[in-house]
């Protein structure tokens, strides 16, 4: 028994959180807004609440709103001349994975000289130790995928390089996860993200580095995925299965603080490095199911796979394949196990170059799977996903 544990963050969690965002000791006297360059949190007043909360703190503002869903290194690099020039202290994410990451990179960025790209590990980033410590970041999510609101990673795109990257002092000072923020993302997002959360969950079950304490959290947000996800994608207006799967969001984000991906990740970030249109949870999704039936059939993790199946709600699970069937139910209950990689402009003739894109990039990943996946394995789970 032997683990590392380490949660930084506050969190407020909960219906009619944000309301509270004003009595809290904010990081800073003027921050730089950052969300993404849609229209749904103006539409739906969200960017105004969180305004308004920050006014009667007595935080004055700048936005910044160009953060597109998959993050580019040239929006970090200009939120954080941005967050300079103005004199911003502090950095609130305001959004998805994507805003937030991006305002944790931004806040790298604020407080550092050169390019965020040369601290980067993998790829043609330089590795370079991070000399300041970055602004602090308040993270307030919108949605209930990435978990960024309870870990220190963030990931962005440099060409076709879509990397990871974080350390103790990324995570969030404070987050605010507010269900009701939740309740007008579209079906087919909600299944997006909340794919991403449970995969997150997934692969911190399997990972070689899972503890007890990884194991705690992940559990438990497999539980609340399998329980309430394919209700919150029928009926958005459903607040109780809203707050289960935003509460499953965040403990999977603690899941990624405490144990963390394998290379299912690593393979998705190939995929839409080279497709920015294809959303992370999609291509999460088409690779899932051959991906943990080589798992599987490698007998590696057993045990482990036959918990998340009874976690997932397969209650008589014996097998590891109870787990693949178990996620291919719920894809279907949540309307998206037909998601083609053609449809997204994927060609077949490009699966050689995602395997070694997965390995050059994010290849660390691979050394915390549970058991060896080659790069002919690779390739051979992404041609048993194309569709």
């Amino acid at each position: 028994m032997s683990f590392n544990y380490f949660m930084p963050a506050r969190i407020l969690f909960g219906k009619g959180k944000l309301n509270e965002l004003h009595e809290q000791a904010l990081p800073g006297k003027k921050a730089l807004i950052v969300t993404s360059a849609g229209q749904s949190v103006k539409k739906y007043g969200y960017l105004e609440h969180v305004e308004n909360e920050l006014k009667t703190a007595g935080v004055s503002m700048e936005l910044f709103d160009k953060i597109l869903p998959n993050p580019i290194k040239d929006h970090v690099m200009e939120g954080a001349a941005l967050a300079k020039s103005t004199g911003c202290d502090f950095i609130v994410g305001l959004g998805g994975g994507s805003s937030i990451d991006s305002a944790k990179a931004i806040a790298i960025m604020a407080a550092n000289e050169g390019d965020y790209w040369d601290y980067i590990f993998g790829g043609s980033g330089k590795g370079l130790e991070v000399p300041n410590a970055p602004l602090p970041v308040v993270a307030i999510t919108t949605t209930a995928g990435t978990g960024t609101e309870a870990d220190p990673w963030m990931v962005v795109t440099n060409g076709q390089e879509k990397i990871g990257f974080g350390y103790d002092k990324t995570f969030p000072v404070l987050s605010v996860v507010d269900p009701d923020l939740m309740m007008t993302v579209p079906p087919r997002l909600t299944a997006f993200q909340g794919f991403d959360a449970l995969f997150h969950s997934t692969e911190g079950y399997i990972n070689a580095t899972a503890n007890e304490m990884s194991d705690l959290f992940s559990l438990k947000a497999i539980s609340l995925i399998g329980k309430s996800l394919a209700k919150a994608v029928n009926d958005g207006s459903n607040e109780a299965a809203r707050a289960d799967v935003a509460l499953a969001n965040t403990l999977a984000g603690i899941v990624e603080s405490t144990s963390g991906c394998t290379s299912e990740h690593s393979m998705e970030h190939a995929l839409s490095a080279h497709h920015p249109k294809l959303e992370h949870g999609a291509g999460l999704i088409m690779i899932s199911c051959a991906y943990y039936t080589f798992l599987a059939k490698a007998g590696c993790s057993d045990e482990r796979l036959i918990d998340m199946a009874k976690a997932l709600g397969k209650a008589d699970a014996s097998q590891p394949m109870d787990f693949v069937k178990a996620l291919a139910d719920l894809q279907k209950a949540c309307g998206v196990s037909d998601l083609k990689m053609s449809e997204y402009g994927i060609s077949r003739d490009e699966i050689p170059e995602f395997a070694q894109n997965a390995r050059d990039t994010m290849g660390a990943l691979f050394s915390v799977d549970p058991c060896e996946i080659s790069h002919a394995d690779v390739i051979a789970i992404y041609e048993q996903s194309y569709k």
